[in-house]
Parts: C-alpha cells; structure tokens; sequence
C-alpha cells in the first residue's frame, strides 16, 4: 500500500507536480468527496515598490534630437550625442502645449529668434496652465516633444542655440 496525505497517494501528488512544473501552470486543484489538493507552482517575484505619489520617477535618458523626418524613427546614438546649445526642460509634470489656443500660433518655432523672458510654451498640470519662459537669448534649434503629449519633470524639452 502506498502512502497517503489527506486521502491522495504520494503518487498522484507527484504527477501534479510535474503537470504544474511541465505546463508552468501557478496552480492545480484536484477534489474527491470533501477532500481537495492544490499543488502550486513558483511563484513570480514580486513587483518593484512605486515611488511614493509626487515624487518624481527618475529616468536615465539622454535628450535626444529629432527633426521632422525622424520623428517617428528610433533615435541613434549619433542623435542622441548631437545635442548642442542650451537645453530648455520642463520644470514640472503636465501636459505640453506649444500655443495658447489650437487656433493660435506656436509661442516657440524651429528657427524663431527667441529672448529670455519670453514664453516658450504651456505646462498644464492639475488643470492650470503654467506659461514656461526662456532664460536664453538665441534661436529654437529643435522642439523635441510634440504638442499635448506628456511631459516628465526635467524632461528636455527643446534646444535654444
């Protein structure tokens, strides 16, 4: 006779097993009567703790220039390295809006003399719009986020040369 834990053959619990280890299955259960087996697999490790709400996620990216051609294409390293002039980032998380109004023009264009002191674009975050301003003199190089997309805190935002 073989042995038995809780009315199941060590047998029978070993082929569970296998079937959970084989299928890479979390869990198996098996029932007769009023008796019942679960057999569990490993489990996954667990999440990475979030940081706690308003701090900001730090993220290791390099800026990155891109012109109208290349905005969908993956940035290269030459890109990423040809990063030249003074770096404008955003000072808070929000939104990114280049004008005013969707019926307005740009504060900022590629090409635009700008001055410091000068509106360069809107952040909105919790529902008010926050008016970012140069502090440089020189002209937009390159905008390299584009209008309603989200934008993290001290993400580059664009290159005034």
């Amino acid at each position: 006779m073989s042995d038995k834990i809780y009315d199941f053959d060590l047998e029978t619990i070993a082929k569970l097993a296998d079937i959970v280890k084989e299928k890479e299955l979390g869990e198996i259960t098996v029932s007769t009567g009023e008796k019942s087996i679960t057999v569990k697999g490993r489990k996954c490790p667990p999440m990475p703790p979030m940081p706690p709400m308003g701090m900001p996620i730090q993220h290791d990216m390099m800026p990155v220039t891109m012109n109208a051609a290349a905005a969908g294409a993956a940035p290269t390293v030459e890109a990423q390295n040809a990063v030249c002039g003074n770096v404008v980032k955003a000072p808070i998380v929000g939104t990114f809006y280049a004008a005013p109004d969707p019926s307005k023009p740009p504060f900022a264009e590629v090409g635009k003399h700008v001055k410091k002191g000068d509106v360069l674009m809107i952040i909105e975050s919790m529902k008010l719009m926050n008016e970012i301003t140069s502090e440089y003199d020189g002209i937009v190089k390159q905008i390299l986020v584009k209008n309603g997309e989200a934008v993290d805190y001290d993400q580059p935002i664009m290159i005034i040369e």
